[in-house]
């Protein structure tokens, strides 16, 4: 009997050393971090950690204490991609309301150090899961989880941007308007193939976007992999790649958490496989919506189906962003060319749900 494939959990967890292509220079490193990073002292290890097609992520090894690097990568790259300051800036901000991220200790806008701008946090312990349907867990346990990440989210949305120094983090208003441009561009500058249902969204989004109803600082990529779980409590001891986060509507960031309910379970963290999620332990979608609006104050949500072809559509134009880098040669990751079969997948699920909306 062959092998079964590799799991996502095992394909991103852990550590590899460097290669030629991730390579950092240690022994030009070190001087920076013991001068720029409080209390830091070599020798340094550097590894890099497995996964993610985005931002290469590499930890940093020494006696006493690991951190971690996170650098913009290096070669051609979209205009207002990996903007590893921006990271840091939010990171930063943050920790001044302790919510939960790693400590940013220092920023590098010098690109001699290690070739592109880095930032360096500390590594905060703790489990990364990758499969939404928490196979390893009891249904008790599931439902903490879940809880702890609508809990979470809604925390974020909940706090006052403008008193931690973000009120230039982005631009308020027309969130989904300019989301649908910035996802449009960067579709079109990374075509490969013509698909026709995201022609058929690109000219249906722009006259049929919600008006927004508030701003909060949004994370732009919020799932369960996004995220440390504490080491022993089913509760969110940090929260990851900030890299998409911006200020714009909460709405957004919630309804793209929610797309694990409704996408294949096939697809990693998809729960719609799941026939009774309330005795598996997984809040059902309208006990997660009760949830985050008792959170953050709202009385209800509206038709989730406009949101549901909005994340859709943005999924693919993030995933023909990872094949247009695979073909410039600019991709971190081995497996990132599998990102080419799932842009139509994303797209005609992006068709069938802006249908149901009206189009």
């Amino acid at each position: 009997m062959a092998d079964a494939a590799p799991s996502a959990q095992d394909l991103n967890s852990g550590t590899e050393p460097l290669d030629e292509r991730t390579w950092i220079d240690a022994e030009k490193l070190l001087p920076w971090l013991e001068a720029n990073v409080e209390g830091f002292k070599g020798p340094l290890e550097i590894r890099k950690f497995k996964g993610g097609q985005s931002n290469p992520t590499y930890q940093l090894v020494t006696p006493s204490q690991r951190y971690v690097l996170r650098r913009k990568p290096p070669g051609k790259l979209l205009p207002s991609a990996h903007a590893v300051d921006r990271e840091y800036k939010v990171i930063a901000a943050l920790n001044k309301v302790n919510f939960p991220v790693a400590k940013a200790y220092a920023l590098c806008m010098d690109e001699s150090i290690v070739g592109t701008i880095f930032y360096v946090m500390e590594q905060v312990e703790g489990r990364i899961l990758w499969d939404g349907t928490l196979p390893d867990y009891s249904p008790a346990e599931r439902r903490k989880i879940y809880e702890a990440e609508i809990g979470t989210l809604a925390a974020l949305h909940n706090v006052d941007y403008k008193a931690i120094g973000l009120e230039d983090y982005g631009k308020p208003g027309n969130y989904f308007s300019r989301q649908v441009s910035r996802w449009t561009k960067q579709y079109q500058a990374s075509e490969t193939s013509v698909i026709p249902e995201m022609n058929q969204l690109i000219a249906w989004f722009p006259d049929h976007t919600p008006e927004d109803d508030m701003t909060s600082i949004v994370h732009g990529d919020y799932r369960l992999d996004n995220m440390i779980l504490h080491p022993t409590e089913q509760k969110v001891a940090a929260v990851l790649d900030w890299e998409l986060s911006t200020l714009g509507n909460p709405l957004a960031d919630f309804s793209y958490f929610l797309m694990s309910w409704v996408m294949p379970s096939q697809e990693r963290g998809g729960l719609s496989g799941i026939d009774d999620l309330t005795t598996y332990g997984i809040p059902t979608i309208d006990e997660a919506v009760a949830q985050y609006c008792k959170a953050t104050g709202r009385d209800g949500l509206p038709n989730l189906d406009w949101y549901f072809a909005y994340n859709l559509f943005r999924l693919a134009g993030i995933c023909q962003g990872i094949v247009g880098r695979v073909r410039d040669g600019t991709a971190n990751s081995a497996h990132a060319a599998t990102m080419e079969a799932r842009v139509p997948v994303l797209a005609r699920g992006a068709w069938e749900f802006a249908q149901k909306a009206g189009a």
